[in-house]
């Protein structure tokens, strides 16, 4: 999550905000509190969209399909002005990792998870809608059960709304359904597909559609059968008959929902259905959203918001505010100095010293100046909850570990995709116990190439974009590689590798930011390592100013 820049909104409706969550091609979602203190998504449509009355009519409808959604294992449209001058909605937020960050799972997880998905989808088709686009990012893991969340591009069946209009989304390659990609007539049945899908991946880890591109993916979809791995007995056969070509085939969610809990979702729910790891992060994450503040109290600049749908108090801040950020107090002077930032951007906070992290973790002459996010354990929130350091590529601020794994929007972008593997890095420095020094130009085969994955920071919390790493032959002490990695909007940082060691188990390197990076990205060396995993090459660091990324890359080139 990235604080609020100057220009930005610090209250919606009535709704104060705390940070910037991300964006797209269709607005900005904002994370939020109410005066009574719940917190909320909020995503506000850009103001070119505005002006397009045919948009907001759209906007409208969407808003109204998704209020209609309110069973059970889905997230809750709280509040919504599509008449404002700059239309926005507000949805309900759960504490949870979303499926993409958390596979693959125990077997008695994923048939709770197939049983509510079911529940949820059959209230979804109840109404006469199609949710459209159920993916691993669009599920969210809580204690309470599943839920289905994202609803922006759900439509009626009957067919009155077009699906033309330029840049809605009519869902997601390796996902989709088959009559979704050939552009024909799509029912409650798209969604078992989709469903069916989403639960291999729970299983396995992997998509039943594996490819390397969009037209790969929708090529398998359409004309090849699913690979279902590991699956067996009544699981792999429900699945199997959920990933059929013919619509009229698949089984009705009811039916899915019976099978994998006979006696309800909620009963399992109930008796415990996340794996212990699990419950610890969801947890975590909650402790972590207690520690948020709210923006400033005292915005300037009045926007007004025309009818919005929950009426504000005497204690609810302004509607539609927008002020500059205030300037951030300077650290105590026990502290040691900041890291360099950016000419007139406002210095960080600094954690207090008896939290900071041990000097042992990193070597000397490597160590990033200290980092303020209240979502880590070594962190101390700053004054008017602006100003934080940005890390390598994404703000880790105020919320930024909740603010990826607990998005219940129905209409939130997808901020939360990928998979990681969470294997604690070591000691910054450390020689892997099973490597061996490389001999000259001696990089194993099996790394060679180039390599991609979706990253996640802090122990897999918060969604960090997308990482690239291409590595070629070298010695010992020679760049042998590139990183770069680009955020969910756009940013981009790129580092060189340095060989350190190298064997068949793990390559250890030195990643040195490059001096042509822009000021969000962290500067210095770190190490980084690349583990072998089947077919794909896992990525850690220790880098705690970006959060100790990590990802899991699958082959590219």
């Amino acid at each position: 999550m990235r604080p609020l820049e100057t220009g930005e909104p610090t209250a919606v409706g009535p709704y104060r905000l705390l940070g910037r969550l991300g964006s797209g091609g269709m607005g900005r979602v904002y994370l939020g509190r109410s005066a009574g203190g719940r917190t909320v998504a909020v995503k506000m449509v850009h103001p070119h969209f505005a002006l397009d009355e045919e948009f907001r009519a759209r906007f409208r409808r969407e808003v109204q399909a998704a209020r209609r959604v309110g069973g059970a294992w889905t997230a809750p449209v709280l509040d919504a002005d599509p008449e404002a001058p700059v239309p926005w909605v507000a949805t309900g937020y759960a504490a949870g990792p979303s499926l993409s960050a958390a596979a693959p799972l125990p077997e008695h997880t994923v048939r709770v998870l197939g049983a509510g998905l079911a529940e949820a989808l059959a209230a979804v088709h109840a109404l006469d809608l199609v949710h459209r686009d159920v993916k691993p990012s669009n599920v969210l893991l809580t204690l309470d059960g599943p839920l289905l969340i994202d609803f922006g591009i759900a439509r009626a069946t009957d067919g009155t709304a077009s699906l033309t209009s330029t840049g809605v989304s009519v869902g997601s390659p390796g996902y989709m359904s088959p009559e979704q990609i050939l552009g024909k007539a799509v029912t409650g049945a798209a969604d078992v597909f989709s469903l069916g899908a989403v639960l291999t991946y729970a299983a396995t880890g992997r998509s039943p559609f594996p490819g390397d591109s969009s037209a790969s993916l929708l090529y398998k979809v359409v004309h090849e059968e699913p690979h279902l791995g590991t699956l067996a007995g009544e699981l792999r056969e429900l699945i199997s008959r959920c990933l059929t070509k013919d619509p009229a085939a698949r089984p009705a969610p009811e039916e899915i929902a019976h099978r994998l809990a006979p006696q309800g979702t909620a009963r399992l729910v109930t008796a415990g259905w996340l794996p212990g790891a699990l419950v610890e992060q969801v947890s975590r994450s909650a402790v972590h959203l207690l520690n948020l503040e709210a923006a400033e109290t005292s915005p300037s600049g009045p926007v007004g918001f025309s009818s919005p749908s929950v009426d504000g108090t005497a204690s609810a801040p302004p509607a539609g505010v927008f002020g500059p950020a205030p300037a951030m107090p300077a650290p105590p002077s026990s502290m040691p100095a900041p890291p360099q930032h950016a000419p007139g951007t406002p210095p960080p906070t600094m954690p207090p010293q008896d939290t900071a992290p041990p000097a042992e973790a990193v070597p000397a002459g490597e160590r990033p100046g200290r980092l303020s996010v209240s979502v880590a354990a070594t962190s101390a929130t700053g004054t008017g909850g602006r100003g934080r350091r940005l890390s390598c590529t994404v703000a880790l601020a105020v919320a930024g570990a909740l603010a990826a794994v607990t998005i219940g929007s129905a209409f939130l972008f997808d901020l939360i995709p990928g998979q990681t593997t969470d294997s604690g890095g070591g000691e910054a420095g450390a020689q892997p116990s099973s490597g061996t020094d490389a001999s000259p130009g001696a990089v194993p085969a099996a790394y060679l190439g180039t390599w991609e994955g979706d990253a996640l920071a802090l122990s897999g919390a918060l969604a960090a974009g997308t990482i690239r790493v291409t590595v070629h032959q070298a010695d010992v002490g020679e760049e042998f590689g590139t990183f770069r990695q680009t955020d969910q909007i756009g940013g981009v940082c790129e580092d060189t590798l340095v060989l350190k060691k190298a064997s068949a188990e793990r390559i250890t390197a030195t990643s040195v930011a490059k001096k042509s990076n822009d000021s969000h990205c962290t500067t210095g060396k770190h190490e980084v390592r690349l583990i072998p995993a089947g077919d794909d090459l896992r990525f850690e660091t220790d880098n705690a100013a970006a959060g100790n990324v990590k990802a899991r890359m699958s082959k590219v080139d």
